[in-house]
């Protein structure tokens, strides 16, 4: 790892160092951390320096618990203002992923991440704990996975059903250290560190959530700290993919899949030279060239499935898009192609803006 990341994650360190006897102050020097990070949330560490801090006081103290240790003093706080949105978040689901999109405040390095069950049943699912510059040292994993898993009882205010706990390390505490902490099994030496949960966890609601201080808390983080060359249009797009068929594709809708107000989405995509409207067109038109050129759908039903309540609209989108009628596409005549893409560093694809009319949302 050689990034930064704020000491908020220090939090608890002292307590526990002179708990053992040990001088924190001294070991903070010896491994190149800042004193002030000691006491504070907001100072830029290396990461790599403090995972050798936690590393090293591990093995002098010695203290093979650590970061299991440190998280008894962290709570929810320690994100900063991410925590207001995290807490007025509708749903657990919601929640984590607003934790993770955010979580480069923590560290531009960390991912948190949901995954498929590493032992395959269809119900679970992982919540994957990880770092894009590899594997974290074994102190810092056991912190974050700790803290993650106080983080989901404390939003639900008990237990939340956790199956078993993955970590990627060997333990250098008893492993019966462990399973007290986590209250489950928990398997070392796996392929990643993560909590199995039940699917259904991410569904379930948070109770005395304010939708308003949300808003006011997303608006802020968007504003305030834009993610680094994070550009929003291929994901909304995506959103729209996900929509088409199922779901009116509103832009409210869209924002809340992405964990952002509707106007925060709005000016994001204004500022990349793009609208919601014109993803929208976009996607309508590759999703009905396809329905129409590569199926026998009806054409009303075509015209469900890319989100227009008439076959009427139907036409007049294909008229514009392509000058024939959705027949005439279906019978070869027209001789078009699906609107070019553009695929982000994510992976996400989206076509090129073409404007939007007819949009029955």
């Amino acid at each position: 790892m050689g990034s930064v990341i704020r000491s908020a994650g220090m939090r608890g360190f002292r307590d526990v160092v002179e708990q053992f006897g040990g001088d924190a102050e001294a070991l903070a020097a010896q491994f190149g951390v800042p004193l002030d990070a000691l006491d504070g949330d907001d100072v830029l560490v290396s990461d790599v320096a403090m995972a050798r801090l936690l590393e090293g006081a591990a093995r002098a103290l010695p203290c093979p618990d650590l970061g299991l240790r440190i998280s008894a003093y962290q709570d929810i706080g320690i994100l900063g203002p991410l925590a207001v949105a995290v807490q007025n978040s509708p749903t657990v689901g919601a929640a984590l992923e607003c934790a993770s999109q955010f979580l480069f405040l923590h560290s531009p390095v960390l991912r948190f991440t949901l995954v498929a069950d590493p032992e395959g049943r269809p119900g679970d699912v992982g919540l994957c704990y990880g770092s894009s510059e590899g594997t974290p040292p074994r102190q810092a994993t056991d912190a974050i996975l700790a803290f993650s898993h106080r983080m989901i009882r404390f939003l639900l205010d008990g237990p939340y059903g956790l199956h078993s706990v993955h970590l990627s390390h060997l333990p250098r505490a008893p492993a019966s250290r462990y399973t007290e902490f986590f209250g489950a099994e928990v398997r070392f030496g796996q392929a990643a560190s993560l909590l199995r949960v039940p699917r259904s966890l991410l569904d379930r609601p948070l109770a005395g959530v304010d939708d308003t201080l949300r808003e006011i808390a997303l608006d802020y983080l968007h504003s305030h700290f834009p993610e680094p060359g994070r550009v929003v249009a291929p994901r909304v797009r995506n959103a729209i993919d996900r929509m088409l068929g199922s779901s009116p594709p509103r832009i409210d809708s869209a924002a809340r899949l992405l964990g952002m107000h509707a106007r925060t989405l709005q000016r994001r995509l204004a500022g990349e030279g793009t609208s919601f409207e014109s993803l929208l067109d976009d996607a309508r038109r590759d999703a009905a060239l396809r329905l129409l050129t590569r199926t026998d759908l009806p054409l009303q039903q075509v015209a469900g499935l890319v989100g227009l309540s008439e076959q009427s609209a139907l036409t007049r989108c294909v008229r514009r898009w392509c000058g024939t009628t959705p027949s005439g596409v279906r019978a070869g005549s027209a001789g078009v192609s699906e609107a070019p893409t553009y695929t982000d560093r994510q992976g996400f694809t989206a076509g090129r803006g073409s404007g939007g009319r007819d949009h029955e949302r």
